[in-house]
C-alpha cells in the first residue's frame, strides 16, 4: 500500500497575527505535548467499540498489537518479532517478543494473544472487525509461551495489516474487562486521567521495553470540535497541534505564520452521505440513486473541505488496493435525479431528516448537501447531534440520512456484508463476492473481485459516495514526528519529540 504525502511550505505574507505566542507556549516544553482532537470517544477499548477516536488516543500509545502499520502504510513487527504462513495462506505462525510485560506487571505471551483473539471472535463480540477478520480465524493455537498459530478458514494475505489495526490490540485476561475506562496494555504510555468532556492524559510508562527512546513524559488529548475554538486554542498556546485539523478555512492563516507548520497528506477515509436502506422510500434503489445524482461532489469538496479531497464513487479510497474510479456512475445530474424520483413514484417534496455529528465536514457539509437535495425535491431537515448521540442513534440504524467519514482501510466487509450494520444493506450477491474474495489467494483474481465489489456498491447506490478527505496537520514548529497521513487513525506519540524551532 502506498500513501502519498505533500508538505505545504509556502508562507503567505500579510496575514495579521500576534508577534509572539503567550508565555505558556513560548516556554520550551521538552517532555510534554497537548494535542487537539475533534471527537471524544465514549470508550477507550477499541476491541469493543467502533469509534476511530479511540485509536487516536490509545493505539500504539497504551495498547499494541502483533504488527504495526506505519504512516506510509507499511506493516512492521510490533509485539510479534516475525511471522510466516503456509503456502496455502491459511496458517500463520507468529513468534512473539520475549520479556514484554503489560503496564500492571502481567506477562505478555501467547496465552494473552489467544485470549484477545478468542474474545474478539466469540459469539456476542462487538469488535468492529469480527466479521471481516476474526470470524475467519478457525482456531488460535498456543504452540509455546512465545509462539502462537492462527488457523484461518480462508487465506488472507492482508492478515498482518489487519492485525496492526486497533481492533486487534492485545489485552490481558486480568484487565480486559476494565479496558473501556482504564485500558492496560504493553505500550509506552499509561492512561493517567480521563476528564469527561475535556481531555485524556497519558503518562510515560518507565517500565516499557523501549522507554529510553520515548522523549515525552506526558501527552494530553483535548477535545475541541468547534472549528473556531480549534484556531483559538492553537493561537493561545492551549494546544501544541492538531494532527487532524478540522478548521480548513483557517489553513492560510497558519501557513502565513512562521511559528506553525501546516502539512497536508492522505487518508483512507471514505466520506459518505449514509442512507438507511431499510427505511421506505430509501429502500428503493431509484431513490438512493437520485440522492447520488443530486450531489455535486466538487461543490462539496470546495465548500466544505476548502478543495482538499478527492471525489469517490464507491466505498474505496484512492489509497486502497484495487481502487476503481466510479464517480461517473453517480455523476452530478439534477435532472436525472428528478426523473428517478418520479419513476419511483415519489411525490415531492420528499421530507427526510439529515442527522449531522459534530465534525465540521458534517456540519458545514450538511448545509451544502441539504441545499443540493432541495433542488431535486428532497427536503432534508438538518438535525445536529453530539457524537454520543450519533453513536446511539444513526449508528444503531435510527436515521434517514447522515454524513460520516469512514476512516478504516478496506472496510467493505465490515460495512456491507453485515445486514445489521447501521445502513442496513442486505445483498446475498454482495456477500457472495466478499466470501469468494476471502477464499481467493490469486492476486489477479483478488484485483478483479475488488473491482466487482466496488461496482456492486455503486450499482446498488447503498450510500452516496462523496469524497476522500485529505489530512491536514497543524502544529508548532519544533514538534517532530506527528503523522501527516493516516492509513489508519492513530497518533504514535512514542515517535514524537521537541526539537529546534528553526
Amino acid at each position: 500500500m502506498t500513501i502519498t504525502r505533500r508538505s505545504i511550505n509556502t508562507l503567505l505574507a500579510g496575514v495579521p497575527l500576534a508577534a509572539t505566542l503567550p508565555s505558556a507556549l513560548a516556554q520550551s516544553r521538552k517532555d510534554a505535548v497537548v494535542l487537539g482532537m475533534v471527537l471524544e470517544p465514549t470508550s477507550l477499548d477499541p476491541t469493543t467499540a467502533a469509534a476511530a477516536a479511540i485509536g487516536e488516543i490509545v493505539h500504539y500509545n497504551v495498547l499494541e498489537g502483533l504488527t504495526k502499520i506505519a504512516m506510509d502504510g507499511a506493516v512492521t513487527p510490533l509485539l510479534a518479532d516475525a511471522w510466516f504462513h503456509t503456502p496455502d495462506g491459511k496458517t500463520y505462525t507468529f513468534t512473539l517478543k520475549k520479556g514484554v510485560k503489560f503496564s500492571d506487571g502481567s506477562p505478555f505471551d501467547a496465552n494473552a494473544v489467544k485470549f484477545s483473539f478468542d474474545r474478539a471472535r466469540a459469539a456476542g463480540s462487538t469488535n468492529k472487525a469480527k466479521k471481516a477478520v476474526f470470524d475467519n480465524i478457525s482456531s488460535v493455537v498456543v504452540q509455546d509461551t512465545h509462539t502462537v498459530i492462527l488457523v484461518l478458514n480462508n487465506a488472507e494475505a492482508m492478515l498482518p495489516f489487519r492485525l496492526g489495526e486497533n481492533t486487534a490490540v492485545i489485552l490481558h485476561p486480568n484487565s480486559a474487562a476494565n479496558a473501556a475506562t482504564k485500558p492496560v496494555g504493553t505500550g509506552p504510555f499509561v492512561v493517567d486521567s480521563w476528564n469527561k468532556g475535556s481531555s485524556v492524559t497519558l503518562s510515560k510508562w518507565d517500565g516499557h521495553r523501549d522507554a529510553a527512546k520515548v522523549k515525552l513524559k506526558k501527552v494530553t488529548f483535548r477535545f475541541i470540535n468547534d472549528p473556531a475554538a480549534q484556531v483559538a486554542a492553537l493561537l493561545a498556546g492551549d494546544i501544541d497541534g492538531m494532527p487532524r485539523f478540522a478548521s480548513l478555512q483557517s489553513i492560510k492563516q497558519f501557513q502565513g505564520d512562521k511559528r506553525f507548520v501546516v502539512e497536508v497528506g492522505s487518508t483512507s477515509g471514505k466520506g459518505i452521505v449514509a442512507i438507511n436502506n431499510k427505511k421506505a422510500p430509501l429502500n428503493d434503489v431509484r431513490v438512493r440513486r437520485a440522492i447520488g445524482h443530486a450531489i455535486d461532489r466538487k461543490a462539496f469538496i470546495d465548500g466544505a473541505q476548502e478543495g482538499l479531497g478527492r471525489p469517490i464513487g464507491s466505498h474505496f479510497a484512492p489509497t486502497d488496493l484495487g481502487y476503481l474510479d466510479l464517480t461517473q456512475q453517480s455523476a452530478y445530474d439534477p435532472e436525472k435525479a428528478k426523473l428517478l424520483l418520479k419513476e419511483a413514484g415519489i411525490t415531492t417534496p420528499l421530507n427526510l431528516t439529515l442527522t449531522l455529528p459534530p465534525p465540521p465536514y458534517a456540519r458545514k457539509g450538511g448545509e451544502i448537501i441539504a441545499a443540493q437535495l432541495a433542488k431535486v425535491g428532497i427536503n432534508a431537515k438538518i438535525e445536529n447531534v453530539e457524537w454520543a448521540q450519533w453513536l446511539a442513534g444513526p449508528f444503531k440504524g435510527n436515521f434517514d440520512l447522515t454524513i460520516i467519514n469512514h476512516v478504516e482501510p478496506l472496510d467493505y466487509a465490515t460495512a456491507y456484508a453485515n445486514p445489521d450494520y447501521y445502513y442496513g444493506y442486505d445483498s446475498a450477491k454482495f456477500r457472495g463476492l466478499v466470501a469468494t474474495l476471502a477464499a481467493t489467494s490469486d492476486q489477479k483474481e483478488k484485483a478483479r473481485l475488488w473491482r466487482d465489489i466496488q461496482r456492486q456498491l455503486a450499482d446498488d447506490a447503498v450510500n452516496a459516495y462523496v469524497w476522500n478527505p485529505a489530512q491536514v496537520a497543524v502544529f508548532r514548529r519544533g514538534l517532530r514526528g506527528l503523522w501527516n497521513s493516516s492509513p489508519i487513525f492513530a497518533n504514535d506519540m512514542a515517535a514524537v519529540s521537541w526539537g529546534p524551532a528553526g
